[in-house]
Parts: structure tokens; C-alpha cells; sequence
């Protein structure tokens, strides 16, 4: 992305992209002790760069670079005007000034990025003797955002599950229906894949009309009434 800008300008305007593309990152949810910039040294800096700082992740075998920000000054317009020999200068209408716009720009590897949110998201925790593997992502970017569960094959449970499962994909929640297994073995397959939330469908539900939602991330349970889970994970989604 190039961004142009008014010569005098360039510092400020580097700066507040610097602040954005960090943000960007912090809001997919990649932690911020694990993100810091690299300004490039005299021996790093393009000769047509005035300044160039690196967004860098620490990956378990160090820290490396996946998003460039640059200040190029005017040297991409300087270049076309001196070769194409037209005049590419930026009148000011108000102050009747012209001048060849800096550019300020950013660059990410999308590949990169989704490298980095994967190993960001990935745990592995001791509960009980055993170790549960987990992908902590960001709720917005879980590719399943729920995952709906009957406790057991009978007593209309399945039915109920299927219709949660039905309203939140008519509500544009991707969601997942698995029965197949033991209960914690269903956690722990959607625990690997990234899934905030599974909602559990067992007698209460049948009785009472509430159903059980588990956290992945602090495994805390509690119960809401089945007509509300679609809003439930709606607003946590929000």
C-alpha cells in the first residue's frame, strides 16, 4: 500500500502508520509481548528510504520480520516523471502549491501473517496428567466459531442440538454438529482447531431449556437458555 503524503509531512504521517498497522496485528488477537518494531540501521536502509521499520513476531526460533513500513520520499514519482518526462507533481488547490508527494509505504506477507497467527494461537497445557493442544485464536478469525453437541444419542438431544446448529448458520455463525464420541474427546478435537465456544445439549436442556456453553480458553461452563445462544455468541462475536 502506498500512501501519499505532502513533503514536510511524511514524518508525522509514517508515525501514525506505524501506531495502525501495529494495532491491526494486536486486534487479530497476536499477543503484544510477542510483537515489536525494527527500525533499519545505516548498513539495512534503502538508498531512496528516509526511514523503514519492521513489524517483527518472536516465533520459538526468534524473532522475525513480516510487515515492512517505509518512508520512500518522493523517489517513485521523481522516477516516472524523469522517465516518462511527464510532470506527476500534486498542485495544493487551496495554497496553489506543487510539490511531488512522498510516499509512505506498507507491505505484509499474507502468508507470513497467517504463520504468525497460527503460532501465536498454539497451546499446549497440562490439565489433569494430561496435555491438552489448543489454538487460542482470535473468536473473530476461528474458522468455526461453535461447535454443538447432543450429550448423548437419544431423548430428542440430537434434535435440539441440530436446530441450535441450523439457527446459528442461519444467523452466519459458522458452527460444527458432532455426536460422535465421548464428551471430553469432542472438546479436545475442537479445542485443536480453534473453536471458542461448544454448546452441549444434555437433560437439562430437554427439561429445562438451557444448554451448556464451555469457554475454550478458561474451560469455565455455564448455562443459557437454548432460544439465546445464537445472540450469546453473537454479541461475543461483536
Amino acid at each position: 500500500m502506498q500512501f501519499f503524503v505532502k513533503p514536510g509531512d511524511d514524518d508525522s504521517w509514517f508515525e501514525q502508520w506505524m501506531d495502525v498497522r501495529m494495532q491491526w496485528h494486536k486486534d487479530l488477537g497476536i499477543r503484544e509481548e510477542k510483537l515489536r518494531f525494527h527500525q533499519h540501521g545505516p548498513d539495512e536502509l534503502a538508498h531512496y528510504a528516509k526511514d523503514a521499520q519492521d513489524i517483527e513476531y518472536e516465533f520459538p526460533f526468534g524473532w522475525k520480520e513480516f510487515e515492512g513500513i517505509h518512508n520512500r520520499t518522493d523517489f517513485d514519482l521523481a522516477r516516472h516523471q524523469e522517465y516518462s518526462g511527464k510532470r506527476l507533481e500534486y498542485i495544493d488547490a487551496p495554497t496553489n502549491e506543487r510539490f511531488l508527494p512522498y510516499v509512505i509505504e506498507t507491505s505484509m506477507g499474507v502468508d507470513r501473517t497467517t504463520l504468525v497467527v497460527l503460532a501465536d494461537a498454539y497451546r499446549e497445557e497440562e490439565i489433569e496428567g494430561e496435555t491438552r493442544v489448543l489454538m487460542a485464536m482470535n473468536p473473530q478469525i476461528a474458522p468455526i466459531k461453535a461447535a454443538v453437541f447432543p450429550l448423548v444419542k437419544k431423548d430428542g438431544m440430537p434434535e435440539i442440538a441440530q436446530k441450535i446448529q441450523s439457527d446459528l448458520r442461519s444467523s452466519a455463525i459458522n458452527s460444527f454438529y458432532d455426536q460422535s464420541g465421548a464428551i471430553g474427546r469432542r472438546y479436545r478435537r475442537q479445542d485443536e482447531i480453534g473453536t471458542p465456544w461448544c454448546i452441549t445439549v444434555d437433560g437439562e436442556s430437554v427439561e429445562q431449556g438451557t444448554v451448556t456453553i464451555r469457554d475454550r480458553d478458561t474451560l469455565e461452563q455455564i448455562r443459557v437458555s437454548t432460544d439465546q445462544v445464537v445472540g450469546w455468541v453473537r454479541e461475543r462475536l461483536a
